[in-house]
């Protein structure tokens, strides 16, 4: 290996997952340029178009203004008409499946106009293949395998700006047509083998998604690279760099994390930063630890002046305030400066959504990746790097920070430059430019009053986690477990138990069954059911025969909910599942762990293994999950080491919410059937619709589709 080689901060499989070559690079600042070059791109497309976004927004206008050769084209519509118009031509759309809190501020169903109402060559997904609580936040386009844009800006609403950044721009609207404020980020454009392998990025999650393999694009002779847009770099080599979370089989990567620190810790005289959060416990270590030296680089962050929401703000800003306070008790040499950037009289905040850091002339990174803790290790994200490798590469990346910070200083480039020149400082040129009208003001680092009483931010993990929460890494373990067989039983047998509540509830309304098991027919049996409480025994001994037999729990608690009206079932059915749970426990801690061990397999070995070691949180999990029947889990639990409050406490936790459904199913069952009336059948199928969804979501999680090996 080369010297220059070891000295590199662009490592493959260390600081990034790929470097591939390029011919040309542009840095599209603000999203008026990216929409425009993505539209005319678009129209160059031949082969395929793939989209990953983490939000995306059919009715969104991508091309704005006064000038007639302007269209106001949505961007459903765009993709819709090319898609259509060119033969041979696949758009590949994939999606964060996202989470309900966003759900006001996104496209309702955006299935219905990108995936039904286009053309059938329009595929779209919304992927939901991720950690509890994490985001796929790539926002990547690769057309034809040639080009690629890679950066902050997602194609939905509220992003669309200039680098004029006006207070009042009517064609600031969102989809509504309401107006909202100054928005600032950045795209990559490249081409190149850095595009075919963002290509090739693309198919290997689109695998993981849907479970269907894409095939690379034919080499087409298409030149989509946008006329209007001219390179900032020509013959370079770029970075791909991926946060990829730990999910079922598939590997944790951090090479975000692994670059930024890397880069931090080669940083000669200027380090520049923009970012929408800063809260990375990791970031603020390798900050802190250059901030204290003697001598080293000025550091210079741009956030936005607050997050957005109440929510945001009261939480991300609140740990964001006191790592800066943190960092700025360490800079005893004043080389740390925070600035948001500011428009017109009133000192209106541009909202900073870009996620980028430049480091000397050397490093330019830009993607989706946050300083957050989040994009370390939870969130899916992508980013390009880009190493100066010869002189033009220097001056294209100091280029690129002077035109950031002139857009935010209301100058020129070339004024920037020379400021730096001449005060040897960036912190002490940025003091000295800046107009009324445009300027960066110094962030505040002191937590608001307001906000610092909502006791709501003292445990970043909880708001800001870097990895997934315990319960999904449970989750993840535990699925491995179970098989694509032993969900195809499970489900069978869930089947065959709502086939057979049907067909009671039918033969108790239409057949002489009616008058046979009538209660006061029951009732009238003997001396064992004379009483309401006899009753009770009687399912209690079914629970408790049954479970002695292995007969599916399931079946006993369906049968339970029509003999009983919902409420008596539900307890009589969680009580006779926790005796039984009980004595199948008491079962397997008198033949011994041993014992159990040798004859349970090595699969229930492991399921052993694992409940043993999570208690209450395990017991829970493995009532939701179909790993073994309900009899052979409670004699594993006996044998193994797990206590047994944990197990009852967790057995109970776990099961109550699907007693309470089978029995409120199974009375809704025989009321629609005794009484066919609107409300009757209206109540059963949501619930049927609600419990096939879960089943769904749970068949999902655990099988499907089938993950692909990671990409080399």
């Amino acid at each position: 290996m080369a010297s220059n080689d070891r000295h590199r901060i662009l490592r493959e499989r260390n600081t990034c997952w790929r470097i591939a070559k390029a011919n040309k690079l542009t840095f599209l600042v603000d999203a008026a340029a990216y929409f425009d070059a993505f539209a005319e791109a678009v129209q160059r497309a031949a082969r395929s178009i793939y989209i990953a976004a983490w939000d995306i927004d059919s009715r969104l206008f991508l091309q704005r203004g006064s000038d007639s050769a302007l269209k106001y084209r949505r961007l459903g519509e765009l993709l819709n008409e090319k898609t259509t118009g060119t033969r041979g031509l696949h758009t590949y759309i994939l999606a964060w499946d996202f989470s309900m809190l966003f759900v006001r501020e996104r496209e309702w169903l955006p299935i219905l106009n990108l995936g039904w109402k286009t053309h059938r060559r329009v595929h779209f997904h919304l992927d939901g293949r991720h950690p509890i609580g994490a985001s796929q936040h790539e926002k990547l386009v690769v057309i034809d395998d040639r080009i690629a844009f890679c950066g902050s800006i997602d194609l939905t609403k509220n992003r669309w700006d200039t680098p004029e950044h006006m207070v009042d721009n009517p064609l600031r609207c969102d989809t509504s047509g309401l107006t909202y404020g100054p928005y600032h980020e950045v795209q990559i454009l490249i081409d190149g083998d850095a595009a075919a392998a963002l290509g090739q990025l693309f198919r290997e999650r689109w695998k993981r998604a849907t479970g269907k393999h894409l095939t690379s694009p034919d080499p087409a002779d298409s030149h989509p690279w946008p006329a209007a847009v001219r390179p900032d770099m020509t013959d370079l080599t770029a970075g791909i760099v991926r946060t990829l979370p730990a999910f079922l089989n598939e590997p944790e990567v951090r090479e975000t994390e692994g670059l930024f620190r890397a880069a931090l810790g080669a940083a000669q005289s200027v380090i520049y930063i923009e970012t929408q959060y800063l809260t990375s416990a990791a970031i603020a270590q390798a900050l802190g630890e250059i901030i204290v030296r003697p001598t080293g680089p000025e550091i210079v962050i741009v956030l936005p002046q607050a997050s957005s929401g109440w929510l945001e703000q009261s939480t991300m800003d609140s740990i964001r305030c006191r790592l800066l306070a943190s960092l700025f008790e360490k800079d005893r040499h004043g080389r740390l400066a925070v600035y948001y950037p500011a428009v017109g009289i009133l000192k209106a905040p541009v909202y900073v959504h870009s996620k980028l850091m430049i480091v000397d002339n050397r490093l330019a990174v830009v993607g989706s990746a946050n300083l957050n803790n989040r994009s370390m290790g939870l969130d899916r994200e992508c980013s390009l790097a880009v190493e100066a490798s010869r002189s033009p590469h220097h001056q294209a990346i100091e280029a690129f920070r002077n035109r950031l910070l002139a857009e935010h200083l209301g100058c020129l480039p070339a004024n920037v430059e020379e400021a730096v020149r001449d005060h040897r400082s960036i912190i002490r040129a940025i003091e000295h430019l800046g107009t009324a009208q445009r300027r960066l003001e110094r962030l505040n680092h002191h937590t608001p009053p307001s906000i610092d009483a909502v006791k709501l931010i003292y445990d970043a993990a909880l708001l800001d986690p870097e990895r997934p929460m315990e319960f999904e890494r449970m989750l993840d373990e535990f699925c491995r477990e179970a098989d694509e067989s032993t969900w195809k039983s499970w489900r069978l047998r869930l089947s065959l138990s709502a086939g057979f509540l049907l067909a009671m509830a039918a033969a108790w309304h239409w057949t002489p069954l009616r008058e046979w098991l009538s209660i006061d027919r029951l009732a009238a049996w003997g001396w064992l059911l004379q009483s309401d409480v006899a009753l009770v025994a009687a399912a209690i001994a079914a629970f408790t025969l049954g479970g002695l037999v292995m007969a599916p729990v399931t079946l006993i608690i369906g049968v339970t909910a029509i003999v009983f009206s919902p409420m008596p079932a539900a307890l009589v059915s969680l009580g006779g599942c926790l005796i039984s749970a009980a004595l199948g426990y008491g079962i397997g801690a008198k033949i011994g762990r041993n014992q159990v061990r040798r004859l349970a397999g090595r699969r229930l070995k492991r399921l052993n293994q694992r409940m043993a070691k999570r208690g209450i949180l395990a017991s829970v999990l493995i009532r939701n999950l179909p790993l073994a029947p309900f009899t052979i889990v409670n004699v594993l639990a006996g044998a193994s080491r797990i206590k047994f409050s944990d197990y009852m406490i967790g057995t109970g936790i776990g099961m109550l919410p699907g007693i309470v459904a089978i029995s409120i199913f199974a009375d809704r069952l025989a009321a629609a059937v005794h009484h066919p009336d609107w409300q009757n059948i209206m109540v059963v199928t949501v619930v049927v619709i609600a419990l096939g969804l879960g089943f769904w979501w749970l068949h999902h999680r655990l099988f499907g589709p089938k993950p692909a090996s990671a990409p080399e």
